[in-house]
């Protein structure tokens, strides 16, 4: 049964889900109660506004703050959970995480894909894209602590490129990407097709222009990435 208790946000507290500090960073949700996979836990609340204007907002923000606040809901609209959000802004990201985000007529929600155990953590793939102008550190400015064996160790998507190896020696053959077991590096169309289906938080780094390109997913606009709120 849910509670009834009302939070700093004034809304009544979530039944799934509760929030305290995280071993992967500052707050984090955990699980009340045993969550089955499927379950829509939450939505993500906050206030609705333009790509322009969430810009404009964050336009000054620190390029080192790995906070990420904002999530894209549509091509106009940008949720800004930092204002009028709910626990869902605590859920920390996860390399590979039990629960998805998903976006359904300009509206976020969060679902479990694995079945959660009382107690447990929170935590799904922020994906948050990559940027041209990126410094050469800033996997370290976003570096994950989940803890997975799948952990890529950042929370950027996708993943940096790999080093190519080194030549072979003269007189030996060079050996090819596919007999070592290296994935392609290229993106094929399906899964860029299904990766435009998923919600992606924004960071403000992104132009309003570039926003609305990457719709449906969170996205990191120029300084504050859009993602958690309250880990200060």
């Amino acid at each position: 049964m849910a509670r009834t208790k009302i939070n700093d946000t004034g809304l009544p507290d979530n039944e799934w889900i509760k929030v305290r500090n995280s071993p992967v960073h500052g707050y984090g949700c955990f699980a009340r109660k045993f969550i089955p996979k499927g379950t829509r836990i939450i939505e993500y609340l906050g206030e609705r506004l333009s790509h322009k204007d969430a810009d404009k907002r964050y336009e000054d923000a620190d390029p080192d703050d790995n906070h990420t606040f904002l999530f894209i809901a549509d091509r106009r609209t940008v949720i800004d959970a930092t204002r009028g959000g709910n626990e869902s802004r605590f859920i920390n990201h996860s390399c590979d995480g039990n629960c998805t985000s998903e976006t359904e007529k300009g509206r976020v929600f969060i679902d479990a894909i694995k079945n959660i155990e009382k107690g447990e953590e929170l935590g799904y793939d922020y994906q948050i894209p990559r940027d041209k102008e990126d410094p050469p550190d800033v996997d370290k400015t976003y570096a994950c602590r989940c803890g997975s064996p799948k952990c890529r160790g950042s929370m950027l998507w996708p993943p940096m490129k790999k080093k190519k190896a080194k030549k072979a020696k003269k007189g030996k053959s060079k050996v090819s990407s596919r007999s070592t077991g290296v994935a392609s590096k290229s993106k094929s169309k399906k899964t860029a097709k299904k990766s435009a289906k998923n919600p992606v938080k924004k960071t403000v780094r992104k132009t309003a222009k570039k926003a609305s390109k990457a719709n449906r997913r969170p996205v990191r606009k120029t300084g504050a990435r859009r993602g958690k709120a309250g880990k200060r």
